[in-house]
């Protein structure tokens, strides 16, 4: 019979401390480690609010600092992959260390932590669904952000950030997101495309008020039985090491990729109105795309044109591809696919044509934003 995994639950954390601990726990994974040390699941919500970027993201690109430090907002950089998100007693922070399987995709890996919480929002009558590279969605709209990180050692972080609720406003104050540029229009984007439990529900619930359907989601997806436990003390010693020298360390947290940024946008015209394209490059990678308009709902053509294009190449075959398949039937707008391409590939260029350089493959320490390379 399989050990049961050892269930940590935490309240009111620092962005430092949340995740130096996170990372603390994968010493116990290790390949020359205790074999029968069995997985932890960790539950924990954040103090409000903390602001954490991905590990290969530019802090200072992803949130508005000052901002930060008007609103008392913490903020720090992830050992694992991902987008830009704010924390607080709002979202259910979830944390799988373990020992990472020989000969495994790491896809593969994300999305087996990910039926956890799937089967745990499914305990609340929410059917999600594993979304693009990182994100579970409920009828299009993001409801969780996943990431992953391998750790040389042998070990296995899965982070994942649940909206139990969110305030979008707040979150536009202090990320520095496409949407933020919409002015009033602003929410209203950033709400056609995420939901929370909340809104599901039609009831206002908190991070630690899922935190047990999320953990019967875990016990139920993946066959395991969940044991309350707490932090060793080596672990405690090795969080609180961490803490002072990653975690809350401004060289870590403002550590660059080689490569900035780049951010442009173009505009159309539909029989439904002018619609403009926001775009942001990391090279020739498309890190994020926006597109804007006078639309009471964004047409779902739009929306899953819109989606395929994190992280894709801006070149115009490619975005033909996802345009082809997201949109078989039409955009939705009144204009052929090919409309949006040419939006994309015009954001683009002005994009490149701004940053003063021409674009390139974007350079990153040992694998994708998302995807570390898997060990060998």
């Amino acid at each position: 019979m399989t050990a049961p995994w050892r269930l940590l639950t935490h309240d009111g954390v620092e962005a430092a401390a949340g995740l130096a601990l996170d990372e603390a726990m994968l010493a116990g994974y290790a390949r020359d480690g205790d074999p029968g040390w069995p997985p932890t699941l960790r539950l924990y919500t954040y103090r409000s609010h903390c602001a954490l970027v991905g590990r290969y993201q530019h802090l200072d690109a992803e949130v508005d600092v000052e901002a930060c430090r008007r609103t008392g907002t913490g903020f720090s950089r992830r050992p694992t992959g991902g987008g830009a998100i704010v924390m607080g007693d709002g979202q259910l922070g979830v944390a799988v260390a373990t020992r990472a399987p020989a000969g495994q995709n790491p896809r593969a890996l994300l999305a087996r932590y990910a039926e956890g919480i799937v089967a745990g929002l499914a305990e609340l009558g929410i059917e999600a669904t594993f979304a693009g590279k990182n994100d579970l969605s409920v009828d299009g709209r993001k409801i969780a952000g996943l990431g992953l990180y391998l750790d040389p050692g042998g070990g296995l972080l899965f982070h994942s950030s649940v909206l139990a609720d969110l305030d979008i406003a707040f979150m536009l104050q202090v990320l520095n997101i496409p949407a933020a540029k919409l002015g009033d229009k602003a929410v209203a984007a950033v709400a056609e495309r995420i939901t929370t439990v909340s809104r599901e529900t039609g009831r206002r619930v908190g991070g630690a008020d899922i935190r047990a359907v999320i953990a019967t989601g875990f016990a139920k997806a993946l066959g395991i039985g969940l044991e309350p436990g707490t932090a060793t003390p080596a672990e405690e010693a090795r969080a609180a090491v961490l803490q002072i020298e990653r975690y809350g360390n401004e060289q870590w947290c403002f550590e660059h990729s080689p490569q900035p940024d780049a951010t442009a946008t173009s505009m159309f015209k539909t029989p439904e109105g002018l619609v403009r394209c926001y775009l942001a490059l990391h090279g020739s990678t498309i890190k994020s795309a926006l597109f804007a308009g006078d639309f009471n709902a964004v047409p779902e053509p739009l929306a899953r044109f819109e989606a395929s294009l994190r992280w894709a190449r801006l070149e115009e075959a490619s975005l033909e591809k996802l345009a082809a398949t997201a949109c078989p039937d039409g955009t939705g707008l009144g204009v052929p696919p090919s409309e949006l391409v040419r939006a994309v590939l015009a954001a683009g260029e002005r994009a490149t044509q701004h940053s003063g350089t021409a674009a390139a493959a974007p350079v990153r320490p040992s694998g994708s934003c998302y995807f570390p390379e898997e060990q060998r």
